[in-house]
């Protein structure tokens, strides 16, 4: 089984949706994009359609991501993005851009209570997802040594991400590709609100 990864195109968006949409809520019966689109008329699917191809560049831009392909066929992602350009107030340009006016004040809220202050000289990979029925083939092992090697090209040393607290499974493989946790961050908000403590901050030096 041979697997293909390349960069995303614009034409990917709405697979790219539904990747970010799934990995919010990692289980849960809703996650944060559920939570920010709460008043919008669309569908959430659409808004992170829409979010995806945005002009300003948030963390959530195509262009961030990589694909994995199976046969033709996609199967997984996994995005990258530079915090010192995706930043707070870009993401909210962009909620904008697609015509979502109001911003979510529980949402802004557990961003006050939970965000990590990352590192601006490092790089953090966020979305990193596989379609069912393709689990544990090695997609995310091949997404993963290809980001970091373009990471290497960047002039990047050190990767960042960020793990829900009891992700076992996530944050056993993390820990595998080298990973190692900094700092742990409850969050009573989020807790009340998605039945999780919080959020595990890992690094990687390499």
């Amino acid at each position: 089984m041979s697997i293909k990864i390349r960069k995303a195109t614009a034409d990917d968006a709405k697979f790219l949706a539904q990747m970010i949409l799934q990995s919010s809520r990692a289980g849960k019966k809703i996650g944060l994009y559920d939570l920010i689109f709460a008043k919008s008329p669309k569908d959430i699917i659409e808004n992170l359609t829409n979010l995806v191809k945005t002009t300003a560049h948030n963390h959530c831009h195509y262009k961030n991501f990589l694909i994995a392909e199976i046969d033709g066929k996609m199967v997984g992602t996994l995005c990258a993005y530079e915090p010192r350009i995706a930043t707070r107030e870009m993401f909210f340009a962009s909620l904008r851009e697609i015509g979502c006016e109001d911003e979510s004040k529980e949402y802004i809220d557990i961003l006050n209570q939970c965000d990590f202050n990352l590192n601006n000289r490092t790089l953090v990979f966020d979305f990193m997802e596989e379609v069912e029925g393709f689990i544990d083939v090695g997609i995310l092992k091949e997404l993963m040594q290809k980001s970091l090697l373009s990471a290497r090209l960047k002039g990047y040393r050190i990767a960042q991400t960020i793990v829900e607290i009891g992700s076992l499974e996530t944050l056993l493989f993390y820990k595998k590709l080298g990973f190692k946790e900094i700092e742990e961050r409850e969050c009573e908000l989020y807790r009340e609100m998605f039945g999780r403590s919080g959020f595990i901050l890992l690094a990687n030096e390499f």
